[in-house]
């Protein structure tokens, strides 16, 4: 079920599956998440690092390979860890977390709640490299991390979740998104 992010029906499923996992009411809008709609159109990305299927909305998967071409010229490797998530997935997510015994607090320093998720519009892309772990902060200090805070705005991709940013998502070093419009001397925190 493909969501838009006005529609009444979209926000009520988000609100019963904030009830469902035991999100606390208005916790995303408190933290000045916006609410993210599904993705209507979605494009194969090919394979992420671990061999898994990944999916992108059509604009930003162009986007994506032209990045990964520009770095790869550079002499510069990236790859996809994730792409496109679901609600329900960001759900499954969330619910192996709860029954791993992770609390929920703990949970939504480093997980948007299902709603909210910018992977559900199919323009986030969680990156890696060669030589450092998936999803760990080391990849800042990567020749990869370095291209992308030099370069990545040439192909309208940003970093979303920045040291201190104002969201309280701990901070991503690898989660980019396609935010083509955004203003070149604009920073999101």
């Amino acid at each position: 079920m493909q969501g838009d992010e006005g529609s009444a029906g979209y926000r009520t499923r988000i609100e019963r599956l904030h009830s469902e996992l035991g999100v606390p009411p208005g916790f995303a809008e408190q933290r000045g998440w916006p609410l993210q709609p599904e993705a209507a159109s979605l494009a194969e990305a090919g394979p992420d690092w671990y061999g898994r299927s990944q999916q992108l909305r059509p604009d930003a998967l162009a986007a994506w390979r032209r990045l990964q071409q520009a770095a790869a010229e550079d002499g510069v490797t990236v790859h996809l860890i994730s792409a496109f998530r679901s609600v329900d997935y960001q759900c499954e997510v969330i619910r192996r977390k709860l029954a791993a015994g992770r609390t929920m607090e703990d949970i939504l320093q480093v997980n948007a709640v299902p709603g909210f998720s910018e992977h559900h519009t199919g323009c986030a892309v969680d990156l890696g490299t060669t030589d450092c772990p998936a999803l760990e902060e080391a990849f800042e200090h990567t020749p990869a991390f370095r291209w992308l805070a030099e370069h990545a705005r040439r192909f309208g991709f940003h970093l979303s979740y920045p040291r201190d940013n104002t969201m309280g998502i701990h901070y991503e070093p690898w989660h980019w998104c396609y935010w083509p419009d955004l203003d070149k001397t604009a920073t999101r925190e």
